[in-house]
């Protein structure tokens, strides 16, 4: 009987381990269904010697095209022109438009999960291409650079500055011989009263004598 009892005792235990260790297992579980990247190309933090042409994701589970997003960004975070993301199970794949300058690009993705819980994430790589060179970047505009040029004399000013020109020297001849009237005319003053004076004088001494 005791030997039953405790066949009993160590049944109920093991089945009490097992209903616990359930339900500390239950709420962990549904987080192993969220998708995963498991494998890119170009690799995370990769350096290349060639720009690459293509980039893909592979994912641990396979992938709804509908709610897939694949993305390159260079480091000034514009984005680079590339196709519309390829899905083919669990890979997702873009094609580069252009061929990437020297420089550091990030990957950015978005997928959904089985469950339906959205993931999404990005990593880095580098084109190093020793025949390339590096990304360009922008130049000084050629308004700013170049010094602004005084406008040339179109030909109406032309014009007018030679028509205003014997004008000018007419108007200075007639200040010269404004001037030369001028001393003419103190001069002649000056003969005048000169005369003037010595006809007095001599009356003067015409009278003295006569006395």
């Amino acid at each position: 009987m005791r030997t039953r009892l405790r066949h009993l005792s160590a049944l109920g235990l093991v089945t009490a381990l097992l209903a616990a260790t359930a339900l500390l297992v239950g709420p962990v579980s549904p987080a192993y269904a969220h998708n995963v990247l498991r494998k890119a190309t170009p690799a995370q933090d990769a350096e290349l010697t060639k720009a690459p042409t293509k980039v893909t994701l592979d994912f641990l589970q396979k992938l709804n095209p509908n709610f897939t997003t694949v993305t390159v960004s260079d480091a000034a975070k514009e984005p680079v022109a590339t196709s519309e993301p390829e899905v083919d199970g669990t890979k997702a794949s873009v094609t580069v438009d252009s061929t990437l300058p020297n420089g550091v690009y990030t990957v950015a993705y978005r997928v959904v999960s089985q469950d339906g819980h959205p993931v999404q994430g990005s990593y880095e790589f580098t084109v190093a291409d020793p025949t390339a060179t590096a990304e360009p970047s922008p130049s000084p505009s050629p308004e700013a650079s170049e010094p602004a040029q005084s406008p040339s004399p179109t030909a109406e000013q032309t014009s007018t500055a030679a028509t205003a020109s014997p004008a000018a020297s007419g108007s200075s001849g007639g200040g010269g011989g404004m001037v030369a009237l001028l001393v003419g005319a103190v001069v002649l003053a000056a003969l005048v009263v000169g005369a003037v004076v010595v006809l007095l004088r001599r009356r003067q001494a015409g009278g003295n004598a006569a006395s």
